[in-house]
């Protein structure tokens, strides 16, 4: 285990609300292994937390699509002018960004010539479609920290120098939720079933899911009249979610607080849920689910035609099987969802295999040693920066 008492500057990256958790972690183990770093750079509200006076808000850069980006693509474009002078300025010993590659890939390159080192933390997924892309990052980091076991070996097959150190789920309080708090809340009885609903986090794509699963819930509730729907969703769009359920033939809970998010899903019975990082979440919390998006046709087609992967959800992926119903395009529909639905409440096997396999899946994601991803991944900060002679061990 690393420690130094050597001062050093390190220059961070966060461009939306995921990266700065995993920024303010980052953060915190990096103080607790050596408490004489300092750190600048751009982040969110935990990230100023620890102490980061952020050289923008970071919101500035949380803009995602193509229609979203274009409008701003001169403010994005000044304020990466204004990120490459800032590490000029400062010149730190290392610089550090957060996924949101469409930004912090840019920055890397821009700063190639500057003496200071480079890590790049959460793999850019190119393992799953367009792989070429993979051409074009040589030279952009010292150091790729990622997220899951699989991404180390493919990069390293591509010459990229790249560290498991476990996914961040690992540290998150997904599995710790109380169902008694959620229901007496809520008012909801004993033998309400609670139904999660993840229609995804952003504006974009909360249209394309709601409408089907307003239509599964009229054919549901027939079938299961005691089911209660419950919406996590973020603050940014809980306004939109509100709008589009009003005329929903069931109520739905809409949650927007993260104790809330866990409880739900302590209560829950069941899911439904996009493909991402929410498969893991619960997966963690040990919540039956199935798998559902759908996009436009032409979209569709185009993806198959890149998609380098058997599967869409991330748990199947590191099972490397089909451990949870994958109900995309064609078959999310209202009537294939709401049977799905029904059988995972209805089937206390089927339920019980997938909870079984989401304990082996969790497992997969600790950091190297069992240590916590934040740990784990501010060690191999510090071990870069000893070997490249800019500090010292204890």
């Amino acid at each position: 285990m690393i420690r130094s008492d050597t001062p050093f500057l390190v220059w961070i990256l966060a461009g939306e609300a995921s990266g700065d958790v995993l920024g303010a972690r980052l953060m915190s183990a990096l103080r607790a292994y050596a408490p004489a770093v300092r750190f600048v750079g751009i982040g969110g509200t935990r990230m100023e937390e620890e102490g980061l006076q952020s050289l923008f808000p970071m919101r500035d850069l949380a803009v995602m699509g193509l229609v979203e980006i274009l409008p701003r693509v001169r403010a994005l474009s000044a304020r990466l002018d204004q990120a490459v002078e800032d590490v000029a300025r400062q010149k730190p010993d290392l610089v550090i960004t957060i996924d949101s590659p469409g930004f912090a890939l840019r920055l890397l390159r821009r700063i190639a010539g500057q003496a200071c080192l480079r890590v790049h933390y959460v793999a850019p997924q190119v393992w799953a479609w367009r792989q070429k892309r993979v051409k074009k990052f040589p030279g952009l980091w010292d150091e790729l920290l990622c997220l899951l076991p699989f991404e180390e070996d493919f990069f390293r097959q591509h010459g990229l120098v790249a560290r498991f150190v476990g996914h961040p789920v690992i540290q998150s309080s997904a599995c710790q939720g109380d169902a008694e708090r959620f229901r007496r809340k809520y008012r909801l009885s004993e033998s309400a079933r609670v139904l999660v609903l993840m229609p995804g986090s952003r504006r974009s794509e909360v249209p394309r899911l709601l409408p089907v699963l307003g239509k599964m819930l009229t054919l549901l509730q027939r079938m299961m009249p005691d089911v209660v729907p419950v919406i996590p969703v973020s603050p940014v769009v809980a306004a939109t979610v509100l709008h589009q359920t009003a005329q929903w033939p069931v109520k739905p809970v809409i949650v927007t607080d993260i104790e809330d998010k866990h409880d739900a899903f302590a209560a829950a019975g069941a899911a439904l849920t996009k493909s991402g990082t929410s498969t893991l979440e619960l997966a963690m919390a040990g919540v039956p689910m199935a798998v559902t998006y759908r996009v436009n046709p032409l979209t569709a087609m185009m993806a198959r035609r890149l998609i380098r992967v058997p599967y869409v959800a991330m748990v199947n992926l590191l099972a490397k099987r089909e451990i949870v119903p994958e109900l995309l395009q064609e078959k999310c529909n209202p009537h294939t969802l709401a049977r799905a639905v029904q059988r995972l409440f209805d089937k206390p096997e089927v339920a019980l295999r997938q909870k079984a396999a989401f304990k082996e899946v969790i497992n997969s994601l600790k950091g190297p040693e069992g240590r916590l991803p934040a740990d784990a991944a501010a060690q191999e900060v510090l071990t870069l920066l000893v070997r490249r002679g800019k500090i010292i061990p204890r």
